[in-house]
């Protein structure tokens, strides 16, 4: 049985607490130095099941500006943001559009929608 310990900084609070993930064969065994429940799960989640936001953009025809950002509502995984982002490289939307619209609904199948991040006005 391979059992490998990981440093880790919390990202969830201010506190930026360090502490160390064992797994062992590959699976989450337990943490420690991370003094609340929230650090301990984004541990687990982070060594298991790492997750990301996209943000980027798309490109906006009739409209004010030429470039939407835009955002995913929920976390990706982390293997499947650059596929995303590749997805939306082709995908160009008609003004007004208004903050939190969809752009792309379930991205690849993930159940992940795409929203705009601002309003853009028609030109």
């Amino acid at each position: 049985m391979a059992s490998v310990k990981r440093k880790l900084s919390c990202i969830v609070c201010p506190m930026s607490c360090v502490g160390e993930v064992l797994l062992e064969d590959g699976k989450f065994v337990g943490v420690t130095g991370l003094t609340c429940q929230r650090g301990r799960e984004y541990a687990q989640e982070e060594v298991t099941f790492p997750k990301r936001m996209l943000t980027t953009t798309v490109r906006v025809t009739g409209g004010e500006l030429a470039l939407l950002p835009v955002v995913s509502r929920t976390a990706l995984p982390k293997d499947k943001v650059f596929a995303s982002a590749r997805c939306l490289s082709g995908v160009a939307v008609q003004a007004p559009i208004h903050e939190g619209d969809v752009i792309y609904a379930n991205i690849l199948g993930l159940g992940v929608d795409i929203i705009a991040a601002r309003d853009v006005a028609a030109s």
